[in-house]
């Protein structure tokens, strides 16, 4: 079809939100459906109207489309894209509403998020590829910037516009967290404060730049705001919220430091989840609430830089990386992760080459 390509994936990796679409029973829940959307893979063919790709060009797909055309797109305020918007619920291409997949018998496999990457191949929206440089080679972590530690980064460099010598504060020490304090490091923080019920966190959160540690279960009588507010002197200048809670976003907002504080969102909550803010303070604390989709990055212009920065060894990809295995072995990954013995499975899809 026009403004597709056919992509033969490399290597893939799981995120909670396969997790999440994998165990949903319900409505936006289809099946059966291929998951995946963390991925390098290499073009095989292109369709019509394509000439940004051609065959045998290396490629990252993302789940955030840019077509390089709406007013969004053009604008450097917005990476969401209103000619293909972002539907999470779509199980088909968002172009023309249809599946490239089919069963033995013919009958329809659905799409996730515009790239589905637990495939051998799969067929993604010229809008959805970054096209990356030929010169440099496929490599297992290059796939974490098509959704994870874009995401954490971006919030930290793009959207938040971390100063150097701020202080920062995270909340949920997960991959997307973790990259957060990875992006805040790069920013120059000199502060990044991790809050996690996880205790040993501190530790794998200390390798990407977070200098203190705020365990919930052992504030003794003290609330997380207090101890926050207290250990930063009046609060944090930038506190993101990695977990997808609406008290923790509320917790966030109270962590902020009066004036200038910006509180974050990454995390995706439940459908329907409300937030509730004390008018007062939204009015004489002067601080934001913002949200941050993808890290606010453009994928066709962001990606390689955040990629260039990896090859001068300013970025790390790598130590994302705790576990390799096969596409046979894709069931194991899912368990690692479900059980929070990971932070990111890389899965080879044995096509290198």
């Amino acid at each position: 079809m026009p403004h597709e390509v056919r992509v033969r994936i490399v290597y893939t990796s799981l995120c909670h939100s396969d997790i999440t679409f994998w165990k949903m029973k319900d409505f936006p829940a289809v099946f059966p459906r291929i998951l995946g959307h963390e991925a390098i893979g290499v073009v095989e063919s292109v369709g019509e109207e394509v000439t940004e790709v051609a065959e045998g060009d290396t490629v990252i797909p993302t789940l955030i489309s840019e077509c390089g055309e709406c007013v969004d797109c053009r604008s450097t305020k917005s990476n969401l894209c209103s000619k293909l918007p972002f539907k999470q619920i779509s199980p088909f291409m968002p172009r023309h509403e249809t599946s490239r997949f089919t069963d033995l018998n013919g009958e329809v496999i659905y799409h996730f998020l515009s790239v589905s990457s637990f495939s051998e191949y799969t067929v993604v929206d010229i809008a959805h590829l970054t096209k990356i440089d030929s010169s440099i080679p496929i490599f297992k972590a290059a796939g974490l910037l098509g959704c994870g530690v874009s995401t954490g980064v971006g919030a930290a460099w793009r959207t938040a516009n971390v100063e150097p010598g701020s202080t920062v504060a995270i909340f949920g020490l997960g991959s997307i967290g973790l990259a957060v304090a990875e992006g805040a490091r790069l920013c120059g923080a000199t502060r990044i404060i991790g809050v996690d019920v996880n205790q040993d966190k501190f530790e794998i959160g200390k390798k990407f730049g977070v200098t203190d540690f705020i365990n919930p279960a052992n504030c003794e009588n003290k609330s997380v705001t207090e101890l926050m507010i207290e250990m930063t002197k009046g609060g944090a200048d930038y506190c993101f919220e990695c977990v997808g809670n609406s008290s923790l976003v509320q917790q966030a907002y109270a962590c902020c430091r009066k004036g200038w504080g910006k509180a974050i969102v990454l995390g995706v909550d439940q459908p329907g989840s409300q937030l509730t803010l004390p008018s007062y303070d939204v009015l004489h604390k002067g601080k934001t609430l913002m949200g941050s989709f993808f890290g606010g990055l453009k994928p066709k212009s962001d990606i390689p830089v955040l990629l260039n920065r990896y090859i001068n060894k300013e970025l790390q990809l790598d130590e994302f990386v705790t576990h390799e295995m096969t596409f046979e072995d894709i069931n194991k990954a899912f368990d690692l992760l479900i059980e929070g013995k990971c932070l990111r499975c890389v899965i080879c899809m044995n096509t290198v080459g």
